[in-house]
């Protein structure tokens, strides 16, 4: 029963995506409303609401006991979230197709040609961020010619071919997580976290890849497949660079394993999400903290359970930072308070964890 009512926020969800439509998505053009512009309140409490029942879910599912939670038939119930309006949150994905397009249509160099040199494409009518340069790394402009050529130039079926594309991904990621754990509830703390499901489901990003190729590296580091290692973890910085940073990390299991020395995995799930947090809190040097660049920290997460910091940190952080979206949601504005609301999200979770800890410790 509670299984299909979680279905049921899924998909009332969906439908609140689309009141989102940009007014200049003219593909959709007759399900524009307005009502995200007009009514900020009203949209800005709904979407509120449903992440608060998403993350009450996903509690409860999280408190229940060894393999009582069904996670296969709850992965299959979040799977409408693939229908969602795609920019709800976040225009990326339509910069991805707007990149590939450049790439494979115009046989232009994205790293040298912005997208707005394009005189009467018409996707700029509705892409954000246009008059940049590929921000992503070279590997991604390869991958992003397969679900846009699949597409055969119909833009919404490639619009949900990059969603279904990065979310192979996802399911990539949750085998690998079984693999390097062993356990049902890191499969289920990755899989069901709200923040994994909307912004790979619904906004698309391809933040899910990078860390499936990373994932995938440290297996085969476990298994003393070095070279096999050495080229998925290139393959992950080629993605989007972030991994980098687990270089220190990848290199300091590959000596232990070649010595013959076994490393716990709880070890590399603890360094690995420390490694993952240190680039998410400096990526606020180049531009700003993104939600779902919690994807980068929380499946290594996933693997060390057992440390309750870590445990508790993950889940305020991935409860606060969906919140992140609402100041601009309900002011219209990325100016004034909006700024200082953000960040206040960003602290209260440090906050919320040494609460809790200390708590724990008195009891």
């Amino acid at each position: 029963m509670l299984g299909y009512m979680y279905l049921a926020i899924v998909c009332l969800f969906v439908f609140f995506s689309y009141l989102f439509i940009d007014p200049n998505f003219f593909y959709l053009k007759y399900l524009y409303t307005g009502v995200h512009l007009d009514q900020r309140l009203l949209v800005s409490f709904i979407y509120s609401f449903f992440i608060i029942a998403f993350f009450v879910f996903y509690a409860y599912f999280l408190k229940k006991k060894g393999n009582a939670v069904p996670i296969k038939r709850l992965i299959i119930f979040s799977m409408p979230l693939l229908f969602a309006y795609p920019a709800v949150l976040s225009f990326d994905i339509f910069n991805y197709i707007l990149t590939a397009r450049l790439t494979f249509f115009y046989f232009e160099n994205p790293y040298i040609v912005m997208p707005i040199e394009i005189i009467n494409e018409p996707m700029l009518r509705f892409t954000h961020a246009a008059n940049k340069l590929a921000l992503y790394g070279p590997l991604w402009i390869i991958l992003t010619s397969v679900p846009y050529y699949a597409g055969f130039g119909i833009f919404m079926l490639i619009v949900f071919l990059f969603k279904l594309f990065v979310s192979i991904f996802y399911f990539f990621s949750l085998r690998i997580i079984y693999l390097l754990s062993n356990s049902h509830k890191s499969i289920l703390f990755f899989a069901l976290n709200p923040i994994v499901l909307i912004e790979t489901f619904v906004s698309g990003h391809n933040d899910i890849v990078m860390m499936a190729l990373a994932l995938t590296s440290f297996h085969f580091l476990t298994k003393k497949r070095i070279l096999i290692a050495v080229i998925l973890i290139i393959l992950s910085i080629l993605i989007k660079y972030a991994t980098v940073f687990l270089l220190p990390l990848f290199v300091f299991v590959a000596y232990k394993e070649t010595r013959g020395d076994k490393v716990n995995m709880e070890k590399i799930g603890k360094w690995g999400f420390y490694s993952m947090l240190i680039i998410f809190f400096l990526s606020s040097f180049r531009e700003e903290i993104y939600p779902w660049y919690a994807i980068w920290f929380l499946p290594f997460a996933a693997l060390t359970l057992k440390n309750r910091f870590i445990f508790y940190l993950s889940l305020f952080l991935s409860f606060t930072l969906m919140f992140r979206y609402v100041p601009y949601m309900l002011l219209g504005t990325h100016l004034g308070p909006t700024p200082i609301i953000k960040t206040m999200l960003l602290i209260l979770p440090i906050i919320g964890t040494s609460v809790v800890l200390l708590f724990w410790k008195r009891k």
